[in-house]
């Protein structure tokens, strides 16, 4: 069966003087356009993020910086007051003052600094944190305009190998993307590559169990390599997930070993 790839329909010019459509190279040039337009504007977005990252972490750090140094200079007032208190009360001494000044001015420049490194922390992985979710977000968008245009051009390859070759470039980019195997293993079929079909559809169907067009796919391969049980296990399986696939049956070339089998029949008839 030949899967329906979905891509930009161009209209045709039919004139005497034309001997081959239009439309390839328009599209193709719409595809160079519309990944250098992407490409600026990830350029554009990383600059933005890496520059509002930078004064965020710039600002909070003034922020910190000046509200350490007024209460450092607060705490100065205040003991210098109590010491000249001190002295003029005659409690202590000035040498007993000034060291008492010393290690209490200490614990609490130790302790604010303590909390404010911590703050910064704080700050600075949440930071990181949003800056990474920003960079994968960029990512997969990245990815996705990517794997759209592999399918366009996949629509407009003629040869198996050319559409095999496509579909490799969308699973480097997404090895999980089970329509990607779907549609490789039916080119393989085509071009006699039963084994391998059969090798990916079956990851796809673990990886996805209720994708009907996997196991459709797997009954072709099983159908091509004489084992009708199998074939038609998937069968059932594939039009109970998608019942549009019954009008397939007698439509699907790879099932032509199976026209004469009883269940197959059966299977037809109760369509």
């Amino acid at each position: 069966m030949s899967l329906p790839v979905t891509f930009f329909s161009q209209n045709t010019i039919t004139t005497d003087s034309l001997q081959e459509p239009m439309y390839r190279p328009l599209v193709e040039r719409y595809i160079l356009d519309e990944i250098k337009t992407l490409r600026q504007e990830n350029q554009s977005l990383r600059a933005e993020v890496t520059k509002k990252i930078a004064e965020a972490k710039l600002e909070s750090s003034d922020r910190a910086i000046d509200y350490t140094t007024s209460t450092v200079n607060n705490i100065f007032y205040i003991i210098t007051a109590a010491a000249s208190l001190l002295v003029l009360l005659g409690w202590r001494s000035l040498n007993d003052i000034k060291k008492s000044l010393k290690i209490d001015m200490a614990k609490k420049i130790q302790t604010l600094t303590s909390d404010y490194e911590s703050r910064l922390q704080q700050v600075e992985v949440k930071m990181t944190e949003r800056s990474k979710v920003i960079i994968e977000t960029q990512k997969n968008i990245t990815d996705t305009n990517s794997i759209h245009s592999l399918w366009m051009r996949a629509g407009l390859e003629k040869s198996d190998e050319d559409k095999i070759s496509v579909y490799d470039e969308i699973l480097s980019i997404k090895p999980d993307d089970i329509e990607a195997m779907t549609y490789k293993a039916d080119a393989l079929l085509e071009i006699g590559e039963i084994r391998w079909a059969l090798d990916l559809t079956n990851n796809a169907t673990e990886l996805d169990h209720e994708y009907a067009l996997a196991y459709w796919q797997r009954a072709c391969a099983y159908s091509k390599m004489d084992k009708p049980a199998d074939a038609l296990k998937d069968i059932k399986k594939a039009i109970e997930l998608s019942d549009t696939l019954e009008e397939e049956l007698l439509n699907e070339k790879h099932f032509e070993n199976l026209h004469e089998n009883k269940a197959f029949k059966l299977l037809v008839s109760k369509t």
